[in-house]
């Protein structure tokens, strides 16, 4: 069965750093888009970032673009989010995501193009 597992969240003051991680398992998984959306309390799931493995480009909401940074490893089914200048409004239960569809007709900012969820992990700043 395809999972996905994120680690690496955890509580960090303003302005520092943190590294989310996300590794897919199963035997039949593959995919051609992952991100990470996320959610703090009282509000909707949100886009942060994704990847896309054909071309390698990546994609940002407009409060992390230029602070944090999407990578990953396509043959690995891995990807990484590197949180820097972190900020309190950063706070959230950050999830990866990842589809299956070569050619979906979902925006890559969208929750509905995406066919695999990770549980989460806690992003906590303070300030």
């Amino acid at each position: 069965q395809e999972q996905l597992i994120e680690s690496g969240g955890g509580l960090v003051q303003a302005g520092g750093s943190l590294r989310l991680s996300c590794a897919a398992s199963g035997r039949t998984f593959s995919s051609y888009t992952m991100a990470w959306f996320r959610q703090a309390p009282g509000k909707e799931r949100e886009f942060v970032a994704a990847i896309r493995w054909s071309s390698g480009i990546t994609y940002y909401s407009d409060s992390v673009r230029g602070r944090f940074t999407i990578s990953g490893d396509n043959a690995a089914n891995t990807v990484l989010l590197q949180m820097n200048s972190a900020k309190p409004e950063d706070t959230a239960v950050y999830y990866c995501a990842a589809d299956r569809d070569r050619f979906p007709r979902e925006s890559i900012l969208s929750i509905a193009r995406y066919d695999y969820w990770g549980q989460g992990t806690q992003v906590t700043v303070s300030s």
